[in-house]
């Protein structure tokens, strides 16, 4: 006769490994091997939140709900434009010189756009974020909310 143990099985305590690039963020880009953070601010230019993507991947916009998206003329393509507009948002987006049919967008709300660029070049004075010297997507991640905390004590 064998004795069996019959309690709880455990749970193991570190989720498995993602393998490859594209799970730390990081991909081939016209600039090089690099990653891409998306930063999304409110009304005054604090960030709200940080998305790392690899360099080569377009512009995550799943679970953002605001009444307008504000971009440059980089995302000026239809297929963008209407992922926007079935999300409920107003695309301010500038069309591109090349365009056939330039599209009308509001050109005193896209004005709002330099706060972004302005926490984007704030968040520039720290070396770790622009050289980005973490390969993990997390430690990186952790030291972008780090360096904004140092922001917002200012």
């Amino acid at each position: 006769m064998t004795a069996r143990w019959c309690g709880p099985t455990l749970a193991p305590l570190a989720r498995p490994k993602a393998r490859g690039q594209g799970a730390q963020a990081l991909g081939l880009s016209r600039g090089g091997f690099s990653a891409k953070v998306h930063v999304n601010v409110d009304a005054l230019g604090n960030p709200l939140r940080f998305i790392l993507t690899g360099g080569q991947a377009h512009e995550p916009i799943a679970g953002y709900q605001s009444e307008y998206m504000i971009a440059d003329k980089g995302y000026d393509a239809q297929p963008f434009r209407q992922s926007i507009l079935e999300r409920g948002m107003t695309p301010v987006i500038p069309p591109r010189s090349n365009r056939k049919a330039p599209h009308e967008y509001d050109a005193h709300l896209y004005r709002e756009r330099h706060l972004v660029e302005c926490f984007i070049n704030k968040m520039k004075q720290f070396r770790r974020i622009f050289s980005r010297f973490e390969k993990l997507d997390a430690r990186y991640l952790a030291f972008l909310h780090f360096a904004d905390a140092l922001i917002w004590l200012r």
